[in-house]
Protein backbone atom coordinates (compact mmCIF):
# COMPACT_ATOMS: atom_id res chain seq x y z
CA UNK A 1 0.00 0.00 0.00
CA UNK A 2 1.34 3.41 -1.07
CA UNK A 3 2.05 6.29 1.89
CA UNK A 4 -0.89 8.58 0.44
CA UNK A 5 -3.15 4.90 0.87
CA UNK A 6 -3.09 4.87 4.68
CA UNK A 7 -5.81 5.97 6.67
CA UNK A 8 -5.54 9.43 8.16
CA UNK A 9 -7.42 11.87 10.58
CA UNK A 10 -9.50 10.80 12.95
CA UNK A 11 -9.49 6.74 12.02
CA UNK A 12 -5.59 6.79 12.38
CA UNK A 13 -6.45 8.51 16.15
CA UNK A 14 -9.08 6.41 17.12
CA UNK A 15 -7.15 3.21 15.58
CA UNK A 16 -4.65 4.35 18.73
CA UNK A 17 -6.99 4.73 21.25
CA UNK A 18 -8.01 1.22 20.96
CA UNK A 19 -4.60 -0.14 21.17
CA UNK A 20 -4.15 1.94 24.28
CA UNK A 21 -7.04 0.15 25.85
CA UNK A 22 -5.99 -2.95 25.36
CA UNK A 23 -3.25 -2.72 27.94
CA UNK A 24 -5.14 -1.30 30.85
CA UNK A 25 -4.91 2.68 30.11
CA UNK A 26 -7.55 5.35 29.50
CA UNK A 27 -7.79 6.30 25.95
CA UNK A 28 -5.92 9.77 25.47
CA UNK A 29 -8.48 11.79 24.45
CA UNK A 30 -10.28 10.89 28.62
CA UNK A 31 -6.82 11.75 30.19
CA UNK A 32 -6.62 15.30 28.08
CA UNK A 33 -10.27 15.58 29.55
CA UNK A 34 -9.19 14.84 33.07
CA UNK A 35 -6.13 16.73 32.62
CA UNK A 36 -7.85 20.20 31.26
CA UNK A 37 -6.54 23.43 32.28
CA UNK A 38 -8.69 25.75 34.36
CA UNK A 39 -9.14 29.53 33.99
CA UNK A 40 -6.40 31.83 34.10
CA UNK A 41 -4.83 31.42 37.81
CA UNK A 42 -6.11 28.34 38.48
CA UNK A 43 -5.95 24.74 38.62
CA UNK A 44 -8.08 21.99 37.43
CA UNK A 45 -8.64 19.26 39.81
CA UNK A 46 -6.47 16.36 39.26
CA UNK A 47 -7.90 13.47 41.19
CA UNK A 48 -9.34 11.27 39.07
CA UNK A 49 -5.97 10.99 37.20
CA UNK A 50 -4.17 10.17 39.94
CA UNK A 51 -6.50 7.23 40.72
CA UNK A 52 -6.38 6.01 36.78
CA UNK A 53 -2.67 6.02 37.02
CA UNK A 54 -2.90 3.40 39.86
CA UNK A 55 -6.90 1.67 39.96
CA UNK A 56 -6.97 1.07 36.24
CA UNK A 57 -3.94 -0.50 34.97
CA UNK A 58 -3.43 -4.08 37.01
CA UNK A 59 -0.60 -5.04 34.97
CA UNK A 60 1.48 -1.89 36.57
CA UNK A 61 0.39 -2.05 40.20
CA UNK A 62 3.08 -1.87 42.61
CA UNK A 63 3.28 -5.09 44.88
CA UNK A 64 1.85 -3.99 48.34
CA UNK A 65 4.63 -4.79 51.34
CA UNK A 66 3.44 -8.09 53.26
CA UNK A 67 3.63 -7.57 57.49
CA UNK A 68 6.75 -9.38 57.87
CA UNK A 69 6.16 -11.21 61.43
CA UNK A 70 8.52 -10.29 64.32
CA UNK A 71 10.33 -12.78 66.05
CA UNK A 72 8.79 -13.96 69.18
CA UNK A 73 10.77 -12.79 72.42
CA UNK A 74 11.61 -15.50 74.57
CA UNK A 75 10.47 -14.53 77.56
CA UNK A 76 11.36 -17.37 79.41
CA UNK A 77 15.11 -16.97 78.33
CA UNK A 78 14.73 -13.04 80.00
CA UNK A 79 13.19 -14.57 82.98
CA UNK A 80 15.76 -17.22 83.72
CA UNK A 81 18.41 -14.51 83.27
CA UNK A 82 16.72 -12.01 85.54
CA UNK A 83 16.52 -15.56 88.38
CA UNK A 84 19.28 -16.38 87.78
CA UNK A 85 20.90 -12.54 88.35
CA UNK A 86 18.63 -12.27 91.49
CA UNK A 87 19.93 -15.21 92.63
CA UNK A 88 23.86 -14.78 92.10
CA UNK A 89 23.42 -11.32 93.72
CA UNK A 90 21.74 -13.11 96.75
CA UNK A 91 23.99 -15.40 97.33
CA UNK A 92 26.88 -12.75 97.11
CA UNK A 93 25.35 -10.38 99.65
CA UNK A 94 24.27 -13.40 101.86
CA UNK A 95 28.16 -14.28 101.91
CA UNK A 96 28.91 -11.32 103.23
CA UNK A 97 26.14 -10.63 105.97
CA UNK A 98 27.83 -14.31 106.87
CA UNK A 99 31.14 -13.11 107.08
CA UNK A 100 29.93 -9.71 108.92
CA UNK A 101 28.75 -12.24 111.68
CA UNK A 102 31.41 -14.41 111.75
CA UNK A 103 33.55 -11.48 112.31
CA UNK A 104 31.26 -9.66 115.36
CA UNK A 105 31.00 -13.04 117.35
CA UNK A 106 34.97 -13.16 117.08
CA UNK A 107 35.01 -9.65 118.01
CA UNK A 108 32.88 -10.07 121.20
CA UNK A 109 34.18 -13.13 122.29
CA UNK A 110 37.87 -12.25 122.02
CA UNK A 111 37.42 -8.47 124.14
CA UNK A 112 34.81 -10.48 126.62
CA UNK A 113 37.30 -13.85 127.21
CA UNK A 114 40.60 -11.31 127.70
CA UNK A 115 42.30 -12.78 124.75
CA UNK A 116 42.71 -9.26 123.06
CA UNK A 117 44.93 -7.75 126.31
CA UNK A 118 46.67 -11.07 126.41
CA UNK A 119 47.89 -10.58 122.86
CA UNK A 120 48.68 -7.06 123.20
CA UNK A 121 51.02 -7.74 126.43
CA UNK A 122 52.51 -10.66 124.86
CA UNK A 123 53.31 -8.46 121.62
CA UNK A 124 52.97 -4.99 121.85
CA UNK A 125 52.70 -2.34 119.09
CA UNK A 126 54.74 -4.65 116.95
CA UNK A 127 52.35 -7.74 116.99
CA UNK A 128 49.54 -5.01 116.35
CA UNK A 129 51.23 -3.81 112.77
CA UNK A 130 52.03 -7.09 111.70
CA UNK A 131 48.32 -8.35 112.81
CA UNK A 132 47.59 -5.50 110.30
CA UNK A 133 49.87 -6.43 107.63
CA UNK A 134 48.80 -10.10 107.51
CA UNK A 135 45.08 -8.66 107.21
CA UNK A 136 45.88 -6.80 103.92
CA UNK A 137 48.18 -9.90 102.57
CA UNK A 138 45.05 -12.51 103.47
CA UNK A 139 42.48 -10.27 101.17
CA UNK A 140 45.17 -9.85 98.21
CA UNK A 141 46.17 -13.53 98.62
CA UNK A 142 42.43 -13.89 98.69
CA UNK A 143 41.12 -11.69 95.49
CA UNK A 144 44.08 -12.81 92.99
CA UNK A 145 43.34 -16.46 94.06
CA UNK A 146 39.64 -17.43 94.89
CA UNK A 147 38.92 -17.98 91.01
CA UNK A 148 41.70 -20.64 91.30
CA UNK A 149 40.65 -22.37 94.43
CA UNK A 150 38.09 -24.94 95.11
CA UNK A 151 34.60 -23.32 96.02
CA UNK A 152 34.72 -24.94 99.50
CA UNK A 153 38.49 -23.20 100.02
CA UNK A 154 37.70 -19.93 98.87
CA UNK A 155 34.80 -20.14 101.50
CA UNK A 156 36.90 -21.14 104.25
CA UNK A 157 39.41 -19.08 103.54
CA UNK A 158 36.96 -15.76 103.02
CA UNK A 159 35.68 -17.00 107.09
CA UNK A 160 38.59 -16.92 108.05
CA UNK A 161 39.47 -13.63 106.89
CA UNK A 162 36.45 -12.62 108.67
CA UNK A 163 37.24 -13.87 111.64
CA UNK A 164 41.10 -12.29 111.55
CA UNK A 165 39.30 -9.40 111.23
CA UNK A 166 36.82 -9.59 114.14
CA UNK A 167 39.72 -10.54 116.18
CA UNK A 168 41.21 -7.02 115.12
CA UNK A 169 38.18 -5.16 115.72
CA UNK A 170 37.75 -6.29 119.10
CA UNK A 171 39.34 -3.30 120.60
CA UNK A 172 36.42 -1.05 119.53
CA UNK A 173 34.47 -2.62 122.65
CA UNK A 174 37.70 -1.48 124.92
CA UNK A 175 37.41 2.29 123.23
CA UNK A 176 33.35 2.60 122.56
CA UNK A 177 30.48 1.88 124.63
CA UNK A 178 28.31 -1.33 123.71
CA UNK A 179 24.81 0.83 122.92
CA UNK A 180 27.15 3.62 120.62
CA UNK A 181 28.48 0.53 118.62
CA UNK A 182 25.06 -1.40 117.74
CA UNK A 183 23.63 2.32 117.07
CA UNK A 184 26.46 2.60 114.79
CA UNK A 185 26.01 -0.94 113.75
CA UNK A 186 22.01 0.26 112.75
CA UNK A 187 22.97 3.42 110.74
CA UNK A 188 25.61 1.30 108.56
CA UNK A 189 23.37 -1.36 107.77
CA UNK A 190 20.97 1.13 106.28
CA UNK A 191 23.24 3.42 105.01
CA UNK A 192 24.92 0.13 103.17
CA UNK A 193 21.95 -0.61 102.07
CA UNK A 194 20.80 2.59 100.41
CA UNK A 195 23.81 2.69 98.42
CA UNK A 196 23.80 -0.76 97.24
CA UNK A 197 20.64 -0.01 95.56
CA UNK A 198 21.42 2.86 94.40
CA UNK A 199 24.52 0.77 92.61
CA UNK A 200 22.09 -1.82 91.28
CA UNK A 201 19.29 0.68 89.80
CA UNK A 202 21.10 3.63 88.92
CA UNK A 203 21.82 4.08 84.98
CA UNK A 204 25.26 6.06 85.01
CA UNK A 205 28.44 3.84 84.98
CA UNK A 206 31.01 4.01 87.61
CA UNK A 207 33.03 1.76 86.18
CA UNK A 208 35.40 4.29 84.69
CA UNK A 209 36.18 5.55 88.14
CA UNK A 210 37.85 2.62 89.61
CA UNK A 211 41.10 3.98 89.40
CA UNK A 212 40.05 7.55 90.83
CA UNK A 213 39.10 5.16 94.09
CA UNK A 214 42.29 3.37 94.13
CA UNK A 215 44.17 6.68 94.55
CA UNK A 216 41.99 7.98 96.78
CA UNK A 217 42.25 5.19 98.98
CA UNK A 218 45.92 4.98 99.01
CA UNK A 219 46.20 8.67 99.79
CA UNK A 220 43.50 8.27 102.19
CA UNK A 221 45.72 5.09 103.92
CA UNK A 222 49.22 7.57 104.02
CA UNK A 223 47.07 9.49 105.64
CA UNK A 224 46.22 8.18 108.05
CA UNK A 225 49.90 5.87 108.53
CA UNK A 226 51.40 9.56 109.15
CA UNK A 227 48.53 10.53 111.67
CA UNK A 228 49.25 7.66 113.72
CA UNK A 229 53.00 8.84 114.50
CA UNK A 230 51.94 12.62 114.58
CA UNK A 231 49.53 12.17 117.78
CA UNK A 232 46.56 13.86 115.63
CA UNK A 233 44.09 15.95 117.25
CA UNK A 234 40.26 14.41 117.55
CA UNK A 235 39.29 17.33 115.14
CA UNK A 236 42.05 15.76 112.70
CA UNK A 237 40.76 12.66 113.14
CA UNK A 238 36.68 13.68 112.64
CA UNK A 239 38.20 14.99 109.41
CA UNK A 240 39.92 11.67 108.42
CA UNK A 241 36.65 9.70 109.36
CA UNK A 242 34.21 11.95 107.27
CA UNK A 243 36.41 11.80 104.11
CA UNK A 244 36.21 7.64 104.29
CA UNK A 245 33.09 7.89 104.77
CA UNK A 246 32.26 9.76 101.59
CA UNK A 247 34.96 7.03 99.78
CA UNK A 248 33.75 4.08 100.86
CA UNK A 249 30.45 5.64 100.12
CA UNK A 250 31.49 5.39 96.51
CA UNK A 251 33.46 2.18 96.90
CA UNK A 252 30.08 0.80 98.01
CA UNK A 253 27.91 1.96 95.11
CA UNK A 254 30.67 0.86 92.53
CA UNK A 255 31.08 -2.66 93.84
CA UNK A 256 27.92 -3.18 93.81
CA UNK A 257 27.57 -1.92 90.37
CA UNK A 258 30.77 -4.20 89.75
CA UNK A 259 29.00 -7.03 90.99
CA UNK A 260 26.40 -7.22 88.81
CA UNK A 261 28.12 -6.62 85.73
CA UNK A 262 30.19 -9.45 86.83
CA UNK A 263 27.86 -11.81 87.56
CA UNK A 264 26.45 -10.98 83.54
CA UNK A 265 30.27 -11.87 82.55
CA UNK A 266 30.08 -15.00 84.03
CA UNK A 267 26.23 -16.10 83.52
CA UNK A 268 27.14 -18.86 81.35
CA UNK A 269 30.54 -20.24 83.33
CA UNK A 270 28.47 -22.90 85.25
CA UNK A 271 27.33 -23.00 89.13
CA UNK A 272 30.53 -23.61 90.42
CA UNK A 273 31.95 -20.48 88.62
CA UNK A 274 29.24 -18.57 89.86
CA UNK A 275 29.41 -19.51 93.33
CA UNK A 276 33.62 -18.61 93.40
CA UNK A 277 32.56 -15.09 91.48
CA UNK A 278 30.14 -14.84 95.15
CA UNK A 279 32.74 -14.89 97.31
CA UNK A 280 35.26 -12.75 95.27
CA UNK A 281 31.72 -10.21 95.47
CA UNK A 282 31.52 -10.94 98.95
CA UNK A 283 34.74 -10.10 100.03
CA UNK A 284 34.74 -6.37 98.31
CA UNK A 285 31.11 -6.01 99.69
CA UNK A 286 32.37 -6.79 102.98
CA UNK A 287 35.34 -4.79 103.01
CA UNK A 288 33.00 -1.32 102.19
CA UNK A 289 30.51 -2.12 104.98
CA UNK A 290 33.51 -2.81 107.79
CA UNK A 291 35.14 0.48 106.64
CA UNK A 292 32.04 2.64 106.81
CA UNK A 293 31.35 1.08 109.79
CA UNK A 294 34.73 2.00 111.28
CA UNK A 295 34.76 5.75 110.23
CA UNK A 296 30.90 6.14 110.84
CA UNK A 297 31.94 5.18 114.65
CA UNK A 298 34.95 6.96 114.62
CA UNK A 299 32.92 10.10 113.38
CA UNK A 300 29.69 9.73 115.84
CA UNK A 301 30.73 7.41 118.26
CA UNK A 302 31.61 8.73 121.72
CA UNK A 303 35.14 7.02 123.04
CA UNK A 304 35.16 5.93 126.56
Amino acid sequence: MAFEDQPQGNQDFNTFNQQQGQYGQQPYGQQNQQTQYAPQGQYAPQGQYNQAAYTQAPAMQMPQPQAVPSAPINTDSTSSFEKAERISMSRAYGEMAIGLLVTAVVAYLTATSGLLYAFVMATGTIGWIGLALVQVAFAVFLSARVMKMRTSTARVMFYLYAALMGFTLSSIFVTYSLPAILLTLVVCAGFFFVLSMLGLTTRRNLMGMGSVFLVALLFLIVVQVALMFLAPSNTALKVVAGVGIVLFAGLTIYDAQQTKLIFAAYENQGTEVIKKVSILCALNLYLDFVNLFIYILELVGNRN
